[in-house]
């Protein structure tokens, strides 16, 4: 009996343009004088997250797959980034964690709607929630939001870590066991 993972690569292409894309949104942040506010942060949680529903959509390899993925990653986005500002006056610098777990467990829901994956939904909550963890503790670890290197962003750096931060995540929802 052979035992194979399916999604492996897959999950790990899907963190390199979610990380290029964020390092991309970083950039931007830096280097243009966006100011931090509520308008500007949901615009870009909305826009990282309409790439990121794409790929999600990518599984079922359709055009609508992608499209209703794009979509619902859109919402996704607004949601996400709209929870964190109304939870950073009431839990400070802790609410992007909770942003980004939350992030997480939408995506897997997406994922599973979009591709009408035939696991059930309990299964797909806690692909979920082990997206959530996994990812939350790279994402803690990192300190991407919280270690600001002195002279500026080193972006060679931001995007390791932006790859590391997304790859549990997109593991935990693309990787499948086959046994022949």
């Amino acid at each position: 009996m052979t035992v194979q993972y399916n999604g492996i690569l897959r999950a790990l292409v899907a963190a390199i343009i979610l990380a290029a894309l964020s390092t991309l949104g970083d950039f931007l942040w830096a280097h243009h004088g966006i100011k931090h506010r509520m308008f500007a942060g949901i615009l870009h949680g909305a826009l990282l997250c309409l790439c990121l529903g794409a790929v999600l959509g990518y599984g079922g390899k359709t055009t609508q797959t992608i499209l209703l993925g794009a979509l619902g990653g859109l919402v996704l986005g607004i949601l996400s980034a709209g929870g964190y500002y109304l939870m950073r006056p009431i839990i400070r610098s802790d609410a992007v964690i909770v942003a980004w777990m939350e992030l997480w467990i939408l995506a897997a829901l997406l994922h599973w709607w979009v591709n009408t994956i035939s696991e059930s939904l309990k299964r797909t909550l806690l692909r979920g929630i082990l997206a959530a963890v996994t990812s939350g503790l790279a994402f803690l670890i990192l300190g991407i939001w919280t270690k600001h290197a002195l002279g500026g962003p080193h972006y060679v750096y931001k995007l390791l870590s932006w790859t590391i931060a997304f790859l549990p995540g997109f593991l935990a929802l693309f990787v499948t066991r086959k046994t022949d």
